[in-house]
């Protein structure tokens, strides 16, 4: 008896198979699923998941499932057709908000690529953001890593003096500013490309304003996002919550949520993977309670050691 867990962010992909003691069997991990990037996902999704296959149960989080009905019916047949009925596709956010709160009450906030509050309380499951990069992600790692290309072009131009940032982006791409076009243009996977940039920001951070200035701002705008979604779900202020995404590595952006929110985070129990293994093994049936999560944090920490060895 085994079940599957996958988050599959727009940068990255990590695949879970787990007994039902909790304990991981198998781990795997991957190139991001954007479907709005191109056609190459399908296949990258069905190379992750044939060697897993068959499955008791699954559990999918895929980038923007539920937002586009198109893409949400192409991601339920891709996965479908490897794992059969048995494999559920949902937002990438629910199963990082399961992971993160274990299925409890409160306000996840997730700050990776994109960006969005996930929310559930006594009036339901809410979410607020997600409304993707063209106008929306506010405090994503894309955001930040926009931000500081907007600030370096400005600088560039000479309409506003950023000298620290501009040379800490532009030594972290390996080029001059006047090939900044160009980088741009050739990235394969730009949201994923341009969102790396937030951890070159976050290194400057330490000792240049106006990088520490795009993560003050980036923490203004979870904050909100969070806030929003407490409202909308019935919660109060002190509403219990926690974190996800590759951003939240900063510690200067977890702080500045922090302080805005007024609280401290719950540290998340399992990480987006876990919380998709975590709703694949419910659905299965399986006994869920705190030994298995117990079990599954301590195993998934294990396997992700051992892929770094």
């Amino acid at each position: 008896m085994r079940v599957l867990g996958l988050d599959g962010g727009g940068t990255k992909t990590v695949v879970a198979v787990a007994a039902p003691s909790g304990q991981v069997i198998a781990l795997s991990q991957g190139p991001g699923l954007d479907p709005t990037a191109g056609d190459a996902w399908e296949g990258r999704l069905m190379a992750l998941l044939q060697p897993f296959a068959p499955i008791e149960a699954a559990t999918l989080g895929l980038p923007y499932f539920s937002e586009i009905p198109a893409i949400s019916q192409r991601q339920t047949m891709v996965a479908r057709s490897v794992l059969g009925v048995g494999a559920e596709v949902v937002n990438d956010v629910s199963v990082a908000y399961e992971g993160a709160l274990g299925g409890a009450g409160g306000v996840l906030l997730l700050s990776g690529t994109g960006s969005m509050a996930w929310a559930r309380g006594p009036l339901g499951v809410v979410r607020s953001g997600g409304w993707g990069d063209v106008f929306g992600d506010e405090g994503s790692a894309y955001w930040i890593g926009r931000e500081a290309l907007t600030l370096v072009s400005r600088h560039l131009d000479g309409r506003q003096r950023a000298p620290g940032l501009a040379a800490g982006i532009l030594d972290a791409l390996g080029i001059h500013g006047s090939a900044l076009i160009e980088w741009t243009y050739a990235q394969a996977q730009p949201r994923a490309a341009v969102a790396a940039l937030a951890q070159r920001v976050d290194a400057l951070a330490a000792t240049d304003a106006d990088a520490g200035d795009i993560l003050v701002r980036a923490a203004a705008q979870l904050v909100d996002l969070g806030r929003a979604a407490a409202r909308a779900s019935g919660q109060d202020h002190d509403m219990p919550w926690s974190y996800a995404g590759g951003a939240f590595r900063s510690a200067q952006l977890l702080a500045g949520v922090t302080a805005g929110l007024g609280s401290r985070p719950l540290l998340p129990r399992l990480p987006p993977v876990g919380g998709a293994v975590l709703a694949a093994a419910r659905r299965a049936g399986w006994r869920v309670d705190d030994d298995f999560i117990t079990t599954l944090a301590g195993s998934l920490a294990d396997k992700f050691l051992e892929g770094k060895e």
